[in-house]
């Protein structure tokens, strides 16, 4: 995969650079109060969790699978958290063992539809509602509170000025933008999603790699639902309702390929900017929440039809 340097990033990203910017400048003109250093900063804080979902979903999409699961997983995830927590628990245990819930929710789908070939939609749908249905059990689909300092830092502290959510999401970016494009699970993935059978050739052990990238997608989603508990001061149940979908729209419009094979986690971090931005935007201008949805549905018909033409005969991929 091309690596991604200041030489070519406009050149890559330029015409999701330009929508970005395009959209902040209208919002700009319909509201005074969008500049504004604390909007700017919100907007990076409420793009968090959906980017860390996004990063994940890059890996999936890239193989040409999909993972309706993930906004479950957090939600899961979260109330683990939070049931631990509550009954004493050391926070950095509580926090280890919650990753370790959503890896485990990642391996699930991943060996349900590598090893028994079961469609990764039709996996994930079914998941989304156990994983969903777990986390209303275990709490009686109500709230737990959270109220300890160490994980609530974690989702409203700062460390010299920058949000600590901020801080984890570009590190995760760092990180995960690092192991596709340098190293050979990386090389891996994107020829598995290329060409499945090319890769079965060349000795790449499809159904592991296809579970190692839903545990990775597993993962994200956990420190997402960490995140998110913590800065809401509670874990719900119902929680990220939906994001799955934010984060399938902020991977394709940051170039990722629904067909598999392309795409890029620096591509979809831009396309989360771009979530970001539009739900700030929209509620800046009091925008009713179902209004917004339509909007939002608008803009993932927009970057399929791109995606699609682009795999067009005639057309660069």
């Amino acid at each position: 995969m091309r690596q991604i340097t200041g030489n070519n990033l406009v050149r890559t990203y330029g015409g999701t650079l330009a929508a970005l910017v395009g959209l902040m400048v209208l919002f700009s003109f319909t509201n005074d109060y969008f500049f504004n250093a604390r909007n700017l900063g919100n907007i990076l804080l409420q793009m968090t969790v959906v980017a860390l979902l996004a990063y994940g979903m890059t890996y999936v999409l890239m193989l040409g699978e999909i993972d309706l699961s993930v906004g479950s997983i957090v939600a899961v995830s979260g109330v683990s958290l939070g049931l631990m927590l509550q009954a004493g628990w050391n926070p950095w245990l509580a926090i280890v063992v919650t990753m370790a819930v959503g890896i485990a929710c990642g391996f699930v789908n991943g060996w349900l539809s590598a090893y028994l070939k079961i469609p990764t939609f039709i996996v994930t749908v079914a998941t989304m509602g156990i994983f969903r249905g777990v986390g209303q059990a275990l709490t009686n689909a109500k709230a737990v509170s959270v109220d300890e300092p160490t994980v609530e830092w974690l989702g409203t502290g700062e460390i010299a000025g920058i949000g600590v959510p901020i801080i984890i999401m570009l590190i995760v970016l760092l990180v995960m933008n690092t192991v596709l494009t340098r190293t050979k699970f990386g090389r891996q993935a994107v020829l598995t999603g290329g060409n499945r059978d090319a890769a079965r050739f060349a000795g790449i052990k499809v159904q592991r790699l296809q579970v190692k990238v839903f545990i990775i997608i597993g993962a994200c989603a956990a420190l997402a639902g960490i995140l998110l508990t913590s800065r809401q001061y509670s874990a719900q149940p119902n929680a990220a309702d939906g994001y799955e979908l934010d984060a399938i729209a902020a991977a394709v419009l940051g170039g990722t390929s629904l067909n598999g094979g392309r795409g890029t986690v620096f591509g979809t971090f831009i396309g989360a900017l771009i979530i970001a931005v539009v739900n700030n935007g929209m509620n800046l201008m009091g925008v009713e929440s179902y209004l917004q949805k339509i909007v939002k549905g608008v803009i993932i018909i927009l970057a399929v039809w791109v995606d699609v033409r682009s795999k067009r005969p005639g057309k660069a991929n």
